[in-house]
């Protein structure tokens, strides 16, 4: 019975990480760099719940976020805007 548990937690962990994920592929930038693909959450109006974000860790390299973003009158999180990492 704890093996059935097991795979079904294990089961459904992947299956919502591929859920709320996608791959970029890799691609070079105009400096000659290459960059590799990575994994990324989906694109939605918030800026929270990507995995660089404070509190946050990535599926994929295990790496917890430590970006924190502010929220400003100009572009506020809510709104998706890019803001600063201060």
């Amino acid at each position: 019975m704890k093996k059935v548990i097991a795979l079904t937690v294990l089961i459904l962990t992947v299956l919502t990480s591929t859920v709320c994920a996608e791959w970029v592929n890799g691609y070079t930038r105009r400096d000659g760099t290459y960059v590799n693909g990575y994994h990324r959450s989906n694109a939605n109006s918030t800026v929270t719940d990507n995995y660089s974000y404070y509190g946050n860790t990535n599926p994929y390299t295990g790496t917890t976020g430590t970006k924190r973003y502010r929220s400003n009158s100009i572009m506020p999180v809510r709104s998706g805007g890019l803001n600063s990492n201060r």
